[in-house]
């Protein structure tokens, strides 16, 4: 028996649960100075401390238990709290004031219930083994990778949040995945019809099988699989195992047994102050009533835990009244939103709705009766309009007179709002509940940096979703004080992207270590500036990247030439210049994808990419590759991939213009270009678009007098139409204005920044470079093009280049000493596609191979 006693005045608090809104009560506890009041205990049912769900899924990406912790290995010791992991709580005895383990008794004076909730699983005939894991735990994370270790094909039984999460963590574990939910959508508590519809079709595109409406009588012995779930109305779907989340419910059971109020629904029953039916015990979290209420997210759990922790300590608490339970999400890499009334059932709202079927985007806008304030949002496939209309919503900001333009595409999602336009009491961070009044209140008491306030305020620190909005306020506040902004790169160079470009161009700066010595502090550099000094430093002087003094500025990708993908496997991308390729070429490909059991794929910029190449493969395959006639496609680099193109005038009855040959000059000349962001180029032959210019960086159509040019387009995230900038070029003008924009942006952008998010930046916008490039309002013309061309003269092959080097060769060693392949490393066939049976972890890194 263990049962403990009052420390001298001491009262005894017990927390029961030490998951994430356990966790965040204990850390609002210690940082009030609880433990001068209380000797506190924490009771973790789980072997690991508190670690966080919400990025669970990145348990398959490589991450560890360690990576996900949400503290420090000693923090409990050190902050005094007494931590019981692994011990459950099997009884709280209220009569004695104590909760019982398999350890023994441990009185309290207050009791603390943070016990979350479970996952539901169906009562259905056959479940069993691999045909009921659950995806809730790390245990039952590692349960889903043993099960999978045997599989082909795996099933989510739930299409919530939580099931498009576990789809995609057996997508990531190599494993055809499938969704099959009892409603006839997605999500169907978040998204209405057209949202769910529009989520479906983007998670099939993926290769991920949706079923909707069906609901699973039993599971029987597969044929072809495992297992053979039946559904209602006689359909079937087999598996090789089955993964349930269908729901969630409160972890209610040590409250039922002592007899504590229960909603009917499941949950604790408690008050404004989070105080269930005995006064001694509260309850926080998803095992929590309020108001027949249980709150899912994490946020309403930490502000639950901020009032408690307040109210135990005698300050002035806050109330809990119910949580906003808008959500941003990336879910399969898919963009959701869900904001407010996303339903619409507040009476006399009124939507409007913008549909794009051709992306499978989605985005509805709920306004209340009289139209001038926001109630609600749904969005799918860009999440870019999420933040502005959060802050209409949360605090009933006046609409502009077309409400509709916040849904409409813009380039960069809705029209923001102004720092200054948001009232103090705006909620800028929802995780941790801090107001932008709290982040002025963070600068003012001498916070200097964003580092600071995140520091002081928590925010940004939770999901993170707030941390462009954080910066733009903070930004802002500092010049409304007078202060000037930093905008320095980083901390060892006290310049922006666009300075540090000027300093290497004029001084004819070639290395690192020498701008480092000129114009910067430090010795050694850090993972911001490295990457964009090597962009730059490339982007001026085009030397072979594999040179030593350059190979310490690369990422992973560059510093291999090759793709890394989340098995550890690298792809190859031979350059296929305006998807022109002969017979011969094509052969060789084939070859060399058999030989070395490549997995292959066509892009969508005409090229052929191969999966699967193992580090000391590399070498090997680019030799005969290169030995073919192909180079590299740069396809690892901030740099020129493709150039797209249809088969022009030569081929088809509607080409004016050859564009097959424009797209072979355009993609020779640019074709060693590196740049702050990947560039991506198409030319089409007419105005029927075949080769989709109008999407692209540069894009380029024809006429019958000559060519039209587009500039500053992409896909992706955040997909913008390309903008006519100059019509009926002759080729030699198209080339020269193509120069000089690709220059510009290269020297005027910021890290990372593609052009589209450079040209909406732009002071003066499309006019202002239309001056700058096309009237050369600025004599920068003929550098521009000067520095284009020796960009041109001075290309070389990479993957050529290291060939020819011994030394530089040496990367592409599993070990120093050895040419052979890591032993602990197996490869298995599996859909085509090969990927480790071994930890991530034993795959070399980039410090390890050299």
């Amino acid at each position: 028996m263990k049962a403990t006693a009052s420390s001298g005045q001491r009262e005894r608090l017990v927390i029961v649960g030490n998951g994430m809104v356990g966790h965040h009560c204990v850390e609002q506890l210690v940082s009030r100075g609880a433990l001068q009041r209380f000797e506190v205990h924490v009771f973790g049912e789980e072997r690991q401390r508190a670690y966080d769900r919400v990025h669970l899924s990145e348990y398959f990406g490589g991450s560890c238990a360690e990576t996900l912790a949400l503290c420090e290995q000693d923090f409990y010791g050190v902050s005094g709290v007494h931590l019981h992991l692994g011990e459950a709580v099997l009884e709280i005895d209220r009569e004695r004031f104590e909760v019982v383990t398999a350890e023994g008794r441990y009185g309290y004076d207050q009791l603390v219930l943070a016990t979350g909730s479970y996952p539901f699983v169906p009562p259905i005939e056959g479940s069993s083994g691999n045909a009921r894991l659950v995806y809730r735990t790390l245990d039952d994370l590692d349960a889903i990778r043993a099960a999978a270790a045997s599989a082909r094909r795996g099933v989510v039984v739930g299409g919530g949040l939580l099931g498009l999460e576990a789809a995609n963590a057996l997508k990531s574990l190599g494993l055809e995945a499938h969704v099959v939910e009892f409603a006839p959508r997605l999500m169907p508590v978040q998204l209405d019809g057209e949202g769910g519809a529009a989520l479906k079709a983007q998670i099939e595109a993926l290769g991920v099988g949706v079923h909707l409406s069906r609901a699973t009588q039993s599971i029987s012995a597969g044929e072809d699989y495992r297992y053979r779930m039946n559904f209602d109305g006689g359909e079937h779907l087999e598996t090789d195992l089955i993964v349930f989340s269908a729901g969630i419910r409160p972890q209610d059971a040590l409250a039922r047994a002592c007899g504590l109020d229960i909603a009917a629904r499941g949950g604790v029953v408690i008050d404004n102050h989070c105080r269930s039916s005995d006064p001694r015990i509260f309850a926080i979290g998803e095992c929590a009533s309020w108001n027949g209420s249980v709150f899912g997210l994490v946020a309403p759990g930490y502000s639950m835990a901020r009032n408690l922790a307040a109210l135990l300590m005698g300050e002035t608490a806050g109330e809990f009244t119910g949580a906003d339970m808008s959500t941003k999400l990336k879910l399969l890499g898919v963009d959701v939103g869900s904001i407010g009334d996303a339903h619409g059932a507040t009476p006399g709202a009124r939507s409007y709705r913008f549909i794009d079927e051709a992306n499978s985007a989605y985005r509805r806008l709920v306004v209340d009766a009289s139209g001038k304030h926001v109630l609600g949002a749904v969005l799918v496939g860009d999440n870019s309009y999420y933040d502005t209309l959060l802050q209409y919503a949360q605090n009933g900001i006046a609409l502009p007179a077309d409400p509709a333009a916040l849904i409409l595409p813009q380039g960069g999602g809705a029209p923001a709002l102004g720092a200054d336009a948001l009232p103090d009491s705006a909620t800028i961070c929802s995780c941790h509940n801090v107001s932008k009044g709290a982040v002025c209140a963070a600068i003012d008491s001498g916070c200097g940096d964003l580092a600071a306030v995140k520091g002081c305020t928590k925010a940004a620190t939770g999901c993170g979703g707030c941390a462009a909005l954080l910066k733009q306020v903070f930004e802002h506040e500092l010049t409304a004080r007078g202060v000037a902004v930093d905008k320095s790169l980083c901390e060892h160079f006290a310049y922006t992207r666009q300075e540090l470009y000027g300093l290497v161009r004029v001084e004819g700066i070639r290395t690192f270590n020498e701008l480092l010595e000129r114009h910067g502090k430090g010795h050694i550099g850090c993972d911001i500036c490295k990457p964009a000094v090597g962009s730059i430093l490339a982007s001026c002087w085009n030397q072979p990247i594999m040179d030593p003094a350059l190979v310490p500025l690369q990422d992973t990708n560059d510093t291999f030439m090759a793709n890394m993908q989340k098995n550890g496997t690298y792809s190859v991308v031979p350059r296929i210049p305006g998807g022109e390729i002969t017979p011969d070429k094509l052969i060789v490909i084939g070859q060399v994808a058999k030989k070395y059991d490549l997995y292959t794929k066509i892009t969508g910029g005409q090229r052929i990419d191969l999966f699967g190449a193992q580090l000391h493969e590399l070498p090997l395959i680019w030799g005969e590759l290169i030995e073919a006639g192909f180079e590299t496609g740069h396809a690892y680099g901030k740099s020129t991939r493709t150039v797209k193109s249809c088969v022009g005038s030569t081929w088809c009855r509607y080409g004016v213009q050859d564009s097959v040959g424009m797209a072979l000059r355009l993609e020779d000349r640019y074709k060693g270009l590196r740049s702050p962001h990947k560039l991506k180029f198409a030319v089409s032959g007419c105005t029927r678009e075949c080769a989709e210019a109008q999407s692209k960086d540069i894009g380029v159509i024809a006429t019958d007098k000559g060519w039209n040019l587009y500039v500053c387009g992409n896909g992706g995230m955040r997909p913008r139409h390309a903008e006519l900038f100059a019509t009926d070029l002759d080729d030699e003008t198209l080339v020269r204005l193509i120069d000089r924009v690709l220059m510009f942006y290269i020297r005027t952008a910021d890290k990372l920044q593609r052009t589209s998010v450079w040209r909406e930046n732009l002071e003066g916008g499309l006019d202002y470079l239309k001056q700058v490039i096309i009237d050369d309002s600025l004599g920068l013309a003929s550098e521009l093009e000067a520095q284009m061309q020796h960009v041109v003269d001075q290309y070389e092959c990479e993957w050529t280049n290291a060939l020819g080097d011994p030394e530089k060769l040496k990367r592409f060693r599993t070990f120093v000493n050895d040419r052979r392949a890591d032993p602990d490393v197996h490869f298995v066939r599996e859909r085509e596609q090969r990927r480790p049976a071994a930890p991530l972890h034993l795959i070399p890194t980039v410090e390890e191979a050299v």
